[in-house]
């Protein structure tokens, strides 16, 4: 088979534990950091593909936390707002509005329209939304799909169902109904990727689930697996969506996964070529996009030009060789994170793809308490970085203190 495959996934996650475990009995690695971190405990941003930081900088998004350590459920609601930033402190939380649409990998998508407004998922009367606030003013805009990511100039959102994503990536969606008519379906051609204008309000289909699910069939388990889309961004200059096709069988933990294309100048749809695995992705401002991935072979960080193939290569390899959330801080320059090591150690590395050079900025601690055990309870801490638009400071979560946190660092050189 040509498919990059988890193979015994609960196997593997056994060794990983009982591994940890007995270095859990050495001493604790000391803590490491280009530049004094500021912690604010009880909050959380989530995922790295969008931006927490305001245009000027002056302000960075954050989810305020009311439970730890447990899934969410409808009773349990977050504050979304954010922190003023004033010579890299946090200073006081500014509380916007609640949420009950979330988890802790990709919050409840509270992301930037403008410098004015926000976005973000939640319920009216049981109904999964999304609502747009101006900060300043207070005034609402109710969408009537909630969204993933917003295009650079504010006009676009994508969407999906979080309904289809919750079943079949458990944590990473939302405890609501929204495809109850079709959820038992492996691929229906109504319910696919969206695409939302966030001034009209009106949404439209893009790509289904039956397209995706019948170009991708290439052994028996495509066939009889289950279908759906996930991880979807914008390319800065709004062309281009990417994003995830997965399908799985029974045993959830086993996936593959295509990152496709959409062009929206020409409506057409291709596939980036890379293997069957591909876990976090963000693009550049070149049409490019850091992937890891499996690419001619090589589980890696990839490099892939979606205008010139010709320009597609793994970055940093050997030396950078494991998974990781990235976000760019120029056309060429992005940080990762890495999962905790054998020492519960998460890192920050500063990569350079075009000289392949590897820096390391942080190595923080993270408790077991905060790493997922079974699959329907993701309730891990990943430090999933983003990078300020101005490249002064990275904005991550951590667990270090033993308690989830919203953590700044400046990446100015000493």
């Amino acid at each position: 088979s040509i498919l990059s495959k988890k193979k015994n996934p609960k196997i593997k996650l056994f060794i990983r534990d009982l591994y940890q475990l007995l270095f859990d009995l050495l001493p604790k690695k000391k803590e490491f950091s280009i530049n004094p971190i500021e912690i604010k405990e009880g909050y959380f941003f989530g995922f790295h593909d969008v931006q927490p930081f305001s245009k000027n900088n002056d302000k960075v998004l954050a989810n305020k936390l009311y439970i730890d350590l447990k899934m969410p459920s409808k009773e349990d609601y977050l504050d979304v707002g954010f922190f003023k930033i004033k010579e890299g402190k946090l200073e006081e939380y500014v509380k916007i509005d609640q949420t009950n649409s979330w988890n802790y990998h990709k919050g409840c998508r509270l992301q930037w329209v403008d410098q004015s407004h926000l976005i973000f998922n939640c319920t009216i009367k049981n109904e999964m939304v999304s609502k747009i606030i101006n900060i300043e003013s207070g005034e609402e805009k109710v969408i009537s799909m909630p969204i993933d990511s917003v295009s650079s100039d504010g006009r676009y959102a994508t969407s999906f169902s979080y309904h289809r994503l919750e079943k079949f990536m458990p944590g990473y969606g939302y405890c609501y109904e929204d495809d109850i008519s079709f959820i038992n379906e492996q691929s229906p051609d109504n319910s696919g990727l969206y695409l939302i204008d966030l001034q009209t309000k009106k949404n439209r289909l893009l790509v289904d689930l039956k397209t995706l699910a019948n170009e991708s069939i290439l052994d028996d388990y495509s066939t009889i697996s289950s279908h759906y889309v996930t991880h979807s961004l914008f390319s800065k200059d709004g062309r281009y969506i990417s994003f995830f096709h997965r399908w799985v069988g029974k045993e959830t933990l086993k996936r593959y996964t295509r990152l496709m294309i959409f062009d929206l100048q020409t409506s057409s749809l291709f596939q980036l070529p890379i293997g069957y695995m591909v876990s976090h992705y963000v693009w550049n401002d070149k049409n490019q996009i850091i992937a890891y991935c499996n690419y001619k072979g090589v589980d890696g960080h990839a490099l892939l030009d979606v205008t010139n193939a010709a320009n597609n290569k793994v970055v940093a390899y050997p030396t950078l060789n494991s998974d990781g959330h990235q976000s760019f801080i120029d056309s060429n320059k992005f940080i990762t994170d890495t999962y905790g090591d054998k020492y519960r150690m998460s890192k920050l590395y500063l990569v350079d793809s075009e000289r392949d050079t590897v820096k390391p900025l942080a190595s923080v601690y993270s408790p077991n308490k905060f790493q997922t055990k079974v699959a329907h309870r993701h309730i891990a801490c990943d430090l999933h970085p983003v990078v300020s638009e101005n490249g002064e400071y990275v904005c991550f979560d951590t667990a270090k203190t033993g308690k989830r946190a919203l953590a700044i660092m400046s990446l100015k050189s000493s």
